[in-house]
């Protein structure tokens, strides 16, 4: 008797509170990106819980000092929802790029889907630095008179492993430096610490 009223309660709770949905009004999102069907979307078992790195609350500071929620003047802080409308109004117009500021190898082990890695290692603050001139011309951005023009560049979303991390702040401190519009990059706080935290599905990386 027992086991069965546990079943039937088990069963009325799932009918009450229902899926782990991204909002009441989304339950999932599906979008194509370079021609390549994506899923957003959070998991379901509603008792998981993080058992990696980012499951850690304390780590010396420094090196990982915390984040302001605006590190630089000028350039707008994200959540989770504004990632998802980014990612349907930009990357899939491709208008925008989801940037993972970290080192390949922490992107290798998992990500935000459609992120594509760009190391803040990779990136100065020198201008003819021919590294520099290739990732610029990558993300859209033309030479023009001795300059950049920046009209046709990206938009941009940069995040790194969360609120304690710099990777992100470092790489949007090369870009501006580089000349890259404060008003074409968002900074997602989070980072990755918070995506998994809230249960949000990743993309690996082999």
């Amino acid at each position: 008797m027992y086991f069965k009223t546990a079943f039937v309660l088990s069963g009325l709770l799932t009918s009450c509170f229902g899926a782990v949905n991204i909002t009441s009004s989304m339950p999932s999102v599906e979008l194509t990106v370079n021609g390549k069907s994506v899923k957003i979307e959070r998991i379901q078992n509603s008792s998981n819980k993080l058992k990696n790195s980012y499951a850690k609350t304390s780590r010396p500071t420094p090196p990982f000092s915390l984040q302001p929620i605006e590190p630089i003047a000028g350039i707008t802080t994200i959540g989770e929802l504004e990632i998802i409308s980014f990612l349907q109004q930009s990357v899939a117009t491709n208008k925008g790029l989801l940037i993972d500021a970290r080192l390949q190898k922490w992107y290798q082990m998992g990500t935000i889907p459609t992120a594509i890695n760009l190391p803040f290692s990779m990136l100065s603050a020198n201008k003819t630095a021919p590294l520099n001139v290739k990732i610029l011309k990558l993300l859209g951005a033309n030479q023009s008179g001795g300059g950049w023009n920046f009209t046709n560049a990206q938009k941009l979303v940069i995040f790194d492993n969360g609120p304690w991390c710099n990777q992100g702040v470092l790489a949007m401190k090369s870009l501006i430096a580089l000349g890259y519009p404060k008003n074409k990059i968002l900074y997602y706080r989070g980072g990755m610490q918070y995506w998994q935290l809230l249960g949000f599905n990743m993309q690996m990386k082999k």
